[in-house]
This record gives C-alpha cells, structure tokens and sequence, in this order.
C-alpha cells in the first residue's frame, strides 16, 4: 500500500515564488507532497492569491491582531495543526518564531535563507539586508540556505546550501536575483528529501539517507 502524500503548511508574507517552486516540483511528481494550507501575515500577500489560484486553502494570521509574539505564534501552530499539516515551510515569512510554534513541530518545520549560514544570519538578517552586508562584506561567494528551524533565528540544523558568485559590479538587487535562482532549486529539494524520509537529524548535522536504505 503507497504511503499518502506529506501534507504541507506554508507560512509566507510576500510574492510566494519559492511556495510556487515546491508547488511546480509536487506538480510534476518531483515531491510526494501536498500542500493544505497557506497562511499570510497580511491579506494583501501575493502568496495567498497563487494559493487560491490553485485551490489550497488560506488564513491570514496577522500579528497586530495579538498582544505577544508567543501569542501569534501559538495562533499559527494551532491553525497548522488543525490541517493537520506534517510539514511546516517558512517561505519568506517574515517573522522570528517562538517556541509556541517552533516546539509543535520540532524536525518538521524548515526555513529558507538567502545567505550561507552562519554568515548573514540571525536577528536584522532579511530580505535585501542580507544582500547588502554581503556585499559591504567583500566576500566572493553567496547564496542560499535551506534549514531545520529553532527557537534562534537561523540556527537549525542545515539541509541543502548552494552558492553564487558575487561579482564586482553588483548591486543588492542583482545578488538577490542571482541567489533566487538557486533558492526555488534548494527549497523544492530540501522538501523532496524530507517527504522521503530520507532526512535524519544527528546533533547539528543532518544526514541525507541514499533512498536504498529506505526499502
């Protein structure tokens, strides 16, 4: 008997594309997953009209509607479990989680980051601010990071890194281009690999099974 597709929440408070890069791979059978459940911080989130465009079920949880972090967090975790979501994909969501949410689905929830961790990371690290450090930084090299989150910001185990060039004539605008195309690469292979089984946590590390050892 086939196992059911993982069931998959996405948390996102922007344009969504890497929410519809894992949609594209389930779409093509690449990810024996299904997304359930988007849920925006704000109604006007591009994210919520490519979900309903394809049928998948939407809230909006703002965080102005709670008096504490803690709060809206347990309000996600709650609306997640309720789909009854295995998987949690933080895609854009611009929010540090607390461990009201991060404690519901520990080793299950993953975070996508567009720097190398642990270089541009944590508290103040997103958007084109991470861009713009790179660059002030002079490092050669970015790119992006697929994680495990935790209750710190950008700590969690690392699943799929991949890298960029940064180039001379650079700006924030065109890094975070060149990093995207390597995103909606790492996030839809980070969530095939977890749909799997084929992820295992071992302290800070996490091992990639061959699929031979899953028969």
């Amino acid at each position: 008997m086939s196992k059911k597709p993982v069931r998959i929440g996405v948390l996102a408070s922007g344009g969504g594309s890497n929410m519809r890069a894992v949609m594209d791979a389930i779409d093509v059978g690449r990810i024996d997953g299904r997304i359930v459940l988007v849920i925006g911080d704000r109604p006007g989130a591009f994210a919520l009209e490519r979900a309903r465009q394809a049928c998948i079920e939407t809230a909006v949880i703002s965080p102005r509607d709670f008096p504490t972090r803690a709060e809206f967090s347990r309000a996600l975790a709650d609306r997640l479990r309720s789909a009854e979501v295995e998987l949690a994909l933080l895609a854009g969501f611009m929010f540090i989680t607390t461990a009201e949410l991060t404690d519901a689905f520990p080793g299950r929830m993953i975070n996508i980051h567009p720097a190398l961790i642990p270089s541009f990371c944590g508290p103040g690290f997103y958007g084109h601010r991470v861009h713009e450090a790179v660059l002030a930084s002079g490092v050669k090299i970015s790119g992006c990071t697929v994680h495990f989150v935790e209750l710190d910001a950008d700590s969690g185990p690392i699943i799929v890194q991949r890298a960029v060039p940064v180039l001379e004539d650079d700006t924030p605008e065109t890094l975070a281009a060149r990093v995207l195309i390597e995103e909606h690469k790492a996030l839809p292979e980070a969530v095939r690999l977890f749909c799997a089984g084929r992820l295992r946590i071992e302290g800070r590390v996490v091992r990639i099974l061959p699929a031979a050892e899953l028969e």
